[in-house]
């Protein structure tokens, strides 16, 4: 059956805006698009008068077996496999139900993402596309490491990444640096060195798989970009010489904005760990002021939340868009970076992340146009997967 949506605002998630346009979709692929899409006919018909159209968003960087919980790390070591299995899905549809129709999932306990992935592929249960990780790879008492795999050394980490490509992962995620939650770890220490990582780079290469470090530092960021990772997440101490290898090497950025906001917001609720608010506090202002340096210098930036961080929920996925906003980015460049761009960072492009013609019919439909207001990404009328109303 063929179904056109007319008199729409449309963003192809490539940079083009459409007005009073239309799309049409059959049997869960887009079967016509813009001018062609407004001169065919269809066997049903939506009136789409005052609505905005756009790909199904993703979110670049989540955890879903963390619910925003003020200590995700005690979240984990309590739960078992099957609560962690169950968090993965109800998190799952909270993303689905925010327009966010894939994520990339950056680290799960015992590679439960990987199985969840699996069940949702096969219509077993309902959810978001899933790119995942499995368990991170960390030296050893590095950033992550209470859910993490932990190896030293080219060797072991070589190893490392060969098993959890082994178990499925789509992505192999590495820590260049330590971070803001773990405790004793300083976020703008190196951890995995250039050349762990390279192996582990490597391997991913050789299996066709892309890779994301977590880097908040300045000389782990350079180390991984060296590496040749794809994805830099945080990037919260960028200089201009940083920014210039990133952009020489062609590395995309997952700024993950609402981490740091959420800890800073809840610093004084007394339920964070008192380490954790400390680090966010110091990182707040320069990641911002980061972020703003890579936008403007021209750094390919995908969208991603760190969601299942303190407070910072699965669902919430606009007040990352709000962010980057705030931070100077123009909203069809942030509409790109949610669609197409991380479906191309993911190497995906082929078939989803954009408005266009024998892709998947992923799409958002919102009340209001996100150029007018910013909070319209929060005012969605209805979300498609597939074709079929979520």
């Amino acid at each position: 059956m063929t179904t056109k949506w007319e008199n729409i605002t449309l963003y192809t998630g490539r940079g083009e805006k459409l007005k009073q346009s239309a799309i049409i979709i059959e049997n869960g692929q887009i079967l016509a698009v813009g001018d062609e899409a407004v001169q065919m006919d269809a066997e049903a018909t939506v009136d789409g008068s005052g609505k905005t159209v756009l790909p199904g968003l993703f979110d670049m960087h989540v955890h879903l077996g963390m619910d925003g919980d003020a200590d995700p790390f005690a979240q984990i070591a309590k739960d078992s496999q099957a609560t962690a299995a169950y968090r993965h899905y109800v998190n799952g549809q909270k993303q689905l139900k925010s327009g966010v129709t894939s994520v990339r999932n950056l680290g799960s306990r015992w590679h439960i993402d990987l199985e969840f992935r699996n069940a949702v592929a096969s219509g077993l249960m309902a959810g978001p596309t899933v790119y995942g990780s499995g368990q991170p790879i960390v030296m050893t008492g590095g950033h992550g490491y209470p859910f993490a795999t932990e190896a030293d050394g080219e060797d072991e980490v070589r190893k490392a990444a060969r098993a959890t490509l082994k178990a499925g992962a789509d992505v192999l995620k590495l820590m260049a640096t330590g971070g803001v939650m773990t405790p004793g770890v300083d976020p703008g220490s190196p951890q995995l060195s250039e050349k762990e990582m390279r192996a582990a780079i490597e391997e991913a290469s050789h299996a066709g798989k892309t890779t994301a470090s977590h880097a908040q530092g300045t000389a782990g960021i350079q180390n991984a970009v060296r590496a040749g990772i794809t994805t830099i997440e945080h990037g919260i101490f960028l200089d201009d010489e940083t920014i210039e290898l990133m952009l020489k090497y062609d590395t995309v950025l997952v700024p993950t904005l609402a981490a740091p906001y959420y800890i800073v917001k809840n610093a004084k609720s007394g339920a964070i760990p008192p380490h954790a608010v400390k680090k966010a506090v110091y990182c707040y202002e320069v990641h911002k002021e980061s972020f703003r340096k890579a936008v403007k210098a021209g750094v390919k930036i995908a969208a991603g939340t760190d969601a299942g961080t303190p407070f910072n929920l699965h669902g919430d996925f606009a007040k990352e868009l709000e962010l980057m906003r705030a931070g100077g980015m123009k909203v069809r460049d942030i509409i790109t970076s949610a669609t197409y761009h991380a479906a191309e960072t993911l190497d995906v492009q082929d078939h989803t992340g954009s408005l266009e013609k024998g892709k998947t019919a992923d799409f958002v439909v919102l009340n209001a146009d996100p150029e007018n207001d910013i909070n319209a990404f929060r005012d969605i009328y209805a979300v498609y997967k597939g074709g079929d109303a979520v």
